[in-house]
């Protein structure tokens, strides 16, 4: 992962010789071919750069009935920006009359290891909105993660076969992952850890910026600085060894392990790793708390400028280290 700008260059030396000159195909992200003084430099983007440049496309009013342009917008970019790494498979589900769309790539482990049966790990993110807002934590920031995964675990893949999952009608009551993982427990599809991505972009490091259900207060801090993971007791091993690896990226990190499916804390199931509980699915949420923590939550607040890219960064990094631990 490549920090900063860097242009690469023949320098402005002049050719003397006549002859052709030589075309070189640009690789989308990592070439190491030389230019002539002729041409633009090339742009190398930084991750920071990057996952802003997926929030600007993103973060829209795209809720699938009050915003369906917007909603077919993002998914047709989601759709494009998967498909430079593969073959991307449409699930489609129906909500009433409406069919809906979850976008799926599917990435092979390493080389070493594609020969052996290994569950994937499916890593997911919701990509439609509320109404009335361009709802950028909520899920910009997790989509935006999801697209750069693509990339980073497409140059260099995990030590499990990835899967990610772009989710539709998840504001409307988790039907996308709902019907997926349904699928999946009908199909006997065995999953290592399946991974939702749910805002991810908002820190406040102000003492008693930080809330929590009932109790729960006692046990965790009250500055909104940390990027959390709940999971149900499966994950338990997994918590910890990501937790590990996101710590050592800099970024505080806290665990929370959830019995019985996460129904005696509710605020828990609010996203679609609660699907793949009630399937038995190993399953986390890695989340910056939504509302007890963002006051833009469902707001036409949450906008890019209240997001903290920094933090974005931070767990784009420390999301993956956690992935490769596995």
């Amino acid at each position: 992962m490549q920090k900063g700008n860097r242009e690469q260059g023949t320098g402005k030396r002049r050719q003397k010789a006549k002859g052709k000159r030589h075309s070189y195909k640009i690789n989308n992200f990592l070439s190491q071919s030389p230019i002539t003084s002729h041409q633009s430099p090339i742009t190398i983007l930084t991750l920071k750069q990057r996952l802003q440049n997926h929030l600007q496309e993103i973060a829209r009013e795209r809720d699938p009935y009050m915003a369906s342009a917007g909603h077919f917008f993002v998914q047709e970019y989601i759709r494009n920006e998967l498909g430079q790494w593969g073959s991307v498979e449409i699930h489609t589900f129906k909500v009433g009359s409406k069919s809906c769309n979850n976008l799926i790539l599917n990435l092979p482990a390493q080389e070493k290891r594609q020969k052996l049966d290994f569950p994937p790990i499916l890593v997911g993110a919701h990509y439609d909105g509320v109404p009335g807002t361009v709802a950028a934590d909520d899920n910009a920031t997790g989509v935006a993660v999801l697209l750069e995964f693509a990339r980073i675990f497409t140059q260099a893949p995990a030590r499990y076969p990835l899967r990610l999952v772009a989710f539709d009608m998840e504001e409307y009551g988790l039907l996308g992952s709902a019907d997926y993982a349904a699928l999946l427990h009908q199909q006997k599809q065995r999953l290592r850890l399946m991974i939702s991505l749910e805002m991810l972009g908002y820190r406040d490091c102000r003492p008693g910026s930080q809330r929590y259900p009932a109790f729960l207060d006692r046990l965790y801090p009250n500055t909104g600085d940390f990027i959390g993971l709940i999971g149900n007791l499966r994950t338990l091993g997994d918590l910890v060894n990501i937790r590990s690896a996101i710590s050592k990226s800099g970024l505080p990190c806290q665990l929370l392990p959830v019995p019985n499916r996460g129904l005696l804390v509710p605020q828990t199931r609010l996203s679609d790793h609660a699907p793949f509980w009630d399937q038995g699915y190993p399953a986390i949420m890695v989340t910056d708390t939504a509302f007890m923590r963002n006051p833009n939550y469902h707001k036409p607040s949450d906008t890019i400028a209240s997001l903290d890219l920094d933090f974005l960064v931070g767990v784009c990094e420390g999301l993956e280290s956690g992935i490769r631990c596995l």
